[in-house]
């Protein structure tokens, strides 16, 4: 049985993006993403997985211990409401500091999501990406899924960054509680 999947970008889209976060005690997750990790999780049997670039290992800002730190704590913060990530992974690269073959598996290629569907049994027809950043809705448009931009600071940029290339979102979220709600509305819709 293949399962399906939410897609989601971290920095930014699950917690606050202070830009190169190294601290786990800085970690923050936005309101509504314990809650709604939890239903997507537990009411519609979704596998969750974070999809993130960390080009500041590249850069030297961070090391891969900082990247692993940083996701723990974000599981023991959703631990605390029952819930969890079920797997994360990260690109590390970036074409500045790296091959063009590394650099491969950066947003916006589908190459993290197409790797995290063979690891993990995933239908890609029945999942969704959910991020913050043009990059994650072309990551997941390029990966054949769903895709939502959520909006937290309602300025256009990133909209406009996507018209600008002939591409749009399947919708766009003011919150994380408006992307799981339109999750759960379309999934039911094309479902059941």
């Amino acid at each position: 049985m293949k399962y399906h999947s939410v897609f989601l970008d971290r920095d930014g889209t699950i917690n606050y993006d202070t830009g190169y976060i190294k601290d786990p005690s800085l970690v923050k997750l936005y309101p509504g993403v314990s809650d709604g990790i939890k239903k997507l999780k537990d009411q519609f049997g979704f596998k969750i997985v974070v999809i993130s670039n960390q080009a500041g290992i590249a850069y030297g800002i961070l090391t891969h211990e900082d990247v692993i730190a940083i996701n723990n704590r974000i599981n023991n913060l959703l631990a605390e409401q029952g819930t969890s990530i079920d797997h994360f992974y990260y690109c590390p690269f970036h074409p500045d500091y790296s091959s063009e073959e590394e650099s491969k598996c950066r947003k916006p290629s589908p190459y993290m999501i197409v790797k995290a569907s063979k690891d993990l049994d995933i239908d890609l027809s029945k999942s969704y990406m959910v991020g913050d950043k043009s990059i994650d809705v072309l990551c997941g448009l390029n990966a054949g899924v769903k895709s939502i931009l959520i909006n937290y600071s309602g300025d256009n940029t990133e909209i406009n960054s996507l018209h600008n290339l002939g591409k749009k979102p399947n919708f766009v979220a003011a919150n994380f509680t408006e992307a799981c709600d339109f999750i759960v509305k379309d999934y039911l819709e094309e479902n059941f």
